[in-house]
């Protein structure tokens, strides 16, 4: 179904246009693309190479695949597809097809290890393949289009939508095409047409007719499903379209796409949704960038500066162990299983020397390739491991980061430590932006506080997705809100929701002087951004972080009530003084084990302590920080309520 081309915003500098030009065209794609099955460093199973991989113990990942073998597969129905429309659950569906997945990614890899024994491997990979072709849609229900369509909520086969769920399907039918493809035609002739087939008409096609996919970024919104959906549509044109032209046609129309996605990368490399939505954004985007220069035998080499500062950004985002700053909808720890050994292999391509340590130790810290992560990374996972896995004399606590800290202009994000080069003591991290970022929490201002790399004064992160999370009540969830940050609420307004919502960067930190000041008003709807300024520095000297707020507010509220509030968001046990100060210690954080604790005091004295506790039912959040998190707000003196200041000092707890 063509539905045509709206008006599309004129796209910036287009770095892989002009770095690869004519190269890129479908007439030149033809010819680089010829053999490019046998150039990937995934081989068939019948490879040699995968000895290697039989050799690793796989411990967890045998052992599951062992369990489950044999046993009735998760089946996800269609009351469960309903039920997003229904009630806004999201996980009963999308876990059902998570399952579903990761125990096809196993059975593919006991097969690919198994040798000459894989034949009951392979009628178990045949049932999983077999089954996501029978399965009505690929599409994740909270994405597809049928219920704003037609009000139905049974998923429309002849109107495939194509989103983040079809392209993880596709790209794991198109890697185990490639490592099992020669044994199930012997095992079950018809398979891989078949596959072939619901390729063609669930995926590429939609591909090709539409130009109306959100995603696509052609109205200049580009954001991490681009990348993602980009990078999984290369793989199954390359393992799944047998015909050249049609081949080349689906390449050229993804590295446009690809290359509007690193267009709008600014030049320090940030990413506006953070360290979690790095992986599936950016880190798909590498991904598809090295199996094209793979099947194009190195013509479509992608050295760009662009992706120099890409691979920089997690190693600035790290605060200590499997801590990393978090913004946006991300976790403050990182998942396990993350492809830590993708990242290495660009920074030592690239020559960063830091980003390549950093992401070494991470990588050695790794159990056996997770099947969350999708077939294709654990396939290319266990081939590059099995020949060149590096070991490290660091470990996760003592991984070496950028000297003094960094600051990202384009998002306003400074990260300042107190012992450079390392987690010891404190790290501050402080935020300006705007409240118009992809997966926005109203954040402005914010900031995180950890010592020995522990965040103790946090941002909460992502709950569990629902319709509301995407809907017109996003902001109803206490997560989102700026109330349950670690910002100020003037006349206890919450900051607004859009770009226009922004801080003013009064003075840019340096490493000598790492202080970040920033005008807030206008994140809050005032008049001017200097109604309201937040200064956030690192005092190396002292060995304590400052944050000082100051203000002069209209005489009367533009809303909201007459207080003047400042909030921290707590992590930890929390113990208030009487004398203007406080103490903070890691007990109830989960998997931190040496606890830790900072101490807070504050000016005036005669502010008001207000706690309270937010009691943690929602898993994603409980399983970071525990039971519950504190949010302490400091209420002005009504003396200083329209024009004021309270400074907040943050100290390493002494034990």
């Amino acid at each position: 179904m063509a539905t045509g081309n709206a008006a599309v915003v004129a796209p910036p500098l287009r770095p892989l246009r002009s770095a690869w030009g004519p190269l890129a065209g479908e007439s030149s794609l033809r010819e680089s693309l010829r053999g490019s099955r046998d150039r990937l460093t995934v081989r068939p199973a019948s490879d040699a190479g995968w000895q290697l991989s039989a050799a690793r113990p796989l411990v967890e990942l045998r052992t599951q695949a062992e369990a489950e073998k044999g046993s009735p597969w998760p089946q996800p129905l269609v009351s469960d597809y309903a039920r997003y429309f229904r009630d806004g659950n999201r996980t009963a569906y999308e876990g059902l097809v998570a399952s579903r997945q990761q125990r096809l990614t196993r059975a593919v890899v006991m097969a690919a290890v198994a040798g000459p024994d894989r034949v009951g491997w392979l009628d178990e990979v045949i049932d999983g393949a077999y089954l996501l072709c029978e399965q009505s849609s690929w599409s994740w229900a909270a994405h597809d289009d049928v219920f704003t369509r037609s009000g139905e909520v049974v998923p429309d086969r002849t109107l495939p939508y194509l989103d983040l769920g079809a392209g993880e399907v596709v790209a794991q039918l198109a890697w185990l095409d490639l490592v099992l493809g020669d044994a199930l035609d012997e095992r079950a002739p018809g398979l891989r047409q078949r596959i072939r087939q619901e390729t063609h008409d669930r995926v590429i096609r939609p591909f090709l007719d539409r130009f109306d996919w959100h995603w696509l970024g052609l109205h200049g919104d580009v954001h991490n499903w681009n990348p993602w959906i980009h990078s999984n549509i290369i793989v199954a044109a390359l393992l799944l379209v047998d015909d050249p032209g049609l081949q080349a046609q689906v390449i050229a129309r993804c590295i446009e796409g690809l290359d509007r996605f690193l267009a709008s990368i600014p030049a320090d490399g940030a990413i506006d949704e953070g360290f979690a939505y790095w992986w599936n954004g950016a880190g798909r985007a590498l991904e598809g960038l090295a199996l094209l220069e793979e099947a194009s035998g190195g013509v479509l080499n992608p050295d760009l500066s662009v992706i120099c500062a890409l691979v920089a950004f997690p190693h600035r985002m790290h605060l200590g162990g499997r801590w990393f700053l978090n913004v946006a909808d991300g976790p403050a720890r990182a998942h396990e299983g993350l492809p830590w050994d993708m990242l290495h292999r660009w920074a030592v391509r690239l020559g960063d020397s830091e980003a390549a340590a950093h992401a070494a130790v991470f990588m050695d810290a790794e159990p056996d390739p997770d099947p969350r992560s999708g077939l294709g990374r654990v396939l290319t996972s266990l081939t590059q491991l099995s020949s060149s896995k590096r070991r490290n004399e660091g470990s996760l606590g003592h991984v070496l980061r950028p000297s003094w800290g960094t600051y990202l202009q384009s998002v306003q994000i400074m990260v300042a430590r107190q012992a450079p080069g390392t987690s010891d003591g404190l790290t501050l991290a402080a935020k300006g932006g705007h409240n118009g970022e992809h997966h926005n929490h109203r954040d402005v201002g914010s900031v995180v506080v950890a010592v020995d790399g522990v965040p103790l004064l946090v941002d909460a992160g992502q709950p569990t997705y629902t319709a509301q999370t995407f809907g017109p009540d996003r902001y109803q969830i206490r997560a989102m809100q700026s109330a349950w940050h670690s910002v100020p609420a003037p006349f206890g307004l919450e900051q607004g929701t859009g770009s226009s919502f922004a801080a003013t960067v009064l003075q840019e930190p340096t490493p000598e002087d790492p202080t970040l000041a920033l005008g807030l008003g206008a994140a809050y709807g005032l008049d001017h951004a200097e109604q309201w300024i937040r200064t956030s520095l690192m005092n190396r000297e002292l060995g304590s972080v400052v944050i000082d707020d100051r203000w002069n507010l209209p005489a009367h509220p533009p809303e909201g009530t007459h207080d003047v509030d400042i909030t921290y968001l707590v992590a930890g046990t929390v113990r208030v003084g009487s004398d203007a100060t406080a103490t903070i210690t890691s007990v109830g954080i989960p998997t931190v084990i040496s606890h830790v604790g900072l101490h807070l005091r504050w000016k005036p004295a005669t502010a008001v302590v207000l706690v309270d506790e937010w009691h943690l039912d929602d898993p994603l959040l409980s399983d970071i920080w525990g039971q519950k998190l504190t949010r302490i707000r400091f209420r002005m003196p009504e003396e200083t309520r329209a024009s004021g200041a309270f400074t907040l000092t943050v100290e390493a707890a002494n034990d």
